[in-house]
């Protein structure tokens, strides 16, 4: 598979040296297939998804600072529903939004108390979900940048 090439110099096809310029392809690592088309598809799709959210949730089982947060007697539904955003925001099946309407993050997260301490917990073990992925270089950094804002504009308390 190959992306979309990116003309280097100028619009004439030459470089300011006089060599015909050379396509350049993206690639999601060394070697790798082009960057392009949805992370979603890119990673895996669902089973990526279902992975990275159960490796998230056994670190966070273990965490005194967040687990409180979390539902332990509806952990499947938690992972269900955080798996399935991840999956429509990515470029899967909007299922979320079909069974739960819009994703609303800041009003469904403001009931909870997210200090800087807890987001930084959160994003502790997700980490180490998204690396246990073994990602290509380039689509760990998208959707790293992703979970890092996200956590960030869900904090909510700062005392």
């Amino acid at each position: 598979m190959t992306g979309p090439a990116i003309p280097l110099g100028p619009p004439t096809g030459e470089s300011a040296s006089g060599v015909p310029a050379q396509p350049v392809t993206l690639r999601v690592g060394p070697a790798g297939g082009a960057a392009g088309g949805s992370l979603f598809d890119r990673i895996g799709g669902a089973p990526t998804f279902d992975r990275l959210v159960r490796r998230f949730y056994e670190g966070v089982q273990q965490d005194e600072v967040i687990w409180p947060m979390y539902p332990a007697d509806d952990l499947d539904g938690a992972v269900w529903r955080l798996s399935q955003f991840l999956q429509q925001y990515w470029g899967g099946p909007s299922t979320y939004s079909e069974q739960r309407g819009h994703p609303r993050l800041r009003m469904r997260h403001h009931p909870f108390r997210i200090t800087p301490e807890a987001r930084e917990h959160w994003l502790q073990h997700m980490q180490d979900a998204v690396e246990s992925l073994d990602l290509a270089p380039l689509d760990e950094a998208e959707l790293w940048a992703y979970l890092d804002r996200a956590a960030h504009a869900m904090t909510n308390a700062f005392d």
